[in-house]
């Protein structure tokens, strides 16, 4: 198993998660939520177009995303495989994911959504605000990007359930009862 698919609603754990995966399988971890902040950090002109749609609590166009994603795919350590955390976002992108990896002679083996309650997923999110001084995470805005989260992003994983790659690990709990979950998932994956 070489490259992995990371869903879950804003707050899940992904990115804890998607390091823990990623050293597991030896492949990179692939966030476009930190490849934006990186950018909003340096002032970088999309950088600025991502901070403007954050900062409402709307998701970057597919235009600006999928172009960062293939130039990333296309980098050397992404060659043997990859874990994307925060793409695709939209049937649309999954489409052009497949594209890009048919491109690059990859192929997409599984689909991990992380389920979490969205209270929990709120107060997890204002506890990550505080810690980490993120001016973007309000709870007005972190309810629309779960109302935005819900609209776009979970027939993305219908998309792939439709494929046989999706496969739900329930998210709650501490950190170290989520990577179990999902080790054991990737234990019986390996061993078909």
């Amino acid at each position: 198993m070489t490259s992995v698919i990371l869903l879950g609603p804003p707050g899940a754990g992904k990115g804890t998660q998607a390091a823990r995966i990623a050293e597991r399988l030896g492949i990179p971890a692939i966030s476009t939520g930190e490849i934006f902040r990186t950018n909003m950090a340096e002032g970088t002109e999309i950088g600025l177009q991502a901070k403007a749609y954050m900062d409402r609590g709307e998701f970057v166009p597919d235009s600006v995303t999928n172009a960062m994603v293939q130039a990333r795919l296309s980098a050397p350590d992404a060659a043997g495989g990859f874990l994307l955390d925060g793409y695709p976002r939209n049937v649309e992108q999954a489409r052009v994911l497949a594209s890009m990896c048919e491109d690059l002679g990859q192929s997409i083996d599984l689909v991990l959504e992380i389920e979490v309650d969205e209270d929990e997923v709120v107060a997890r999110m204002l506890k990550r605000a505080e810690e980490q001084h993120r001016a973007d995470d309000t709870e007005p805005v972190m309810r629309h990007r779960l109302e935005v989260y819900h609209q776009q992003t979970e027939p993305v994983a219908a998309f792939y359930a439709d494929h046989d790659l999706l496969e739900v690990v329930d998210g709650t709990g501490s950190i170290d009862e989520v990577t179990a979950r999902i080790f054991a998932v990737l234990d019986r994956l390996e061993g078909r």
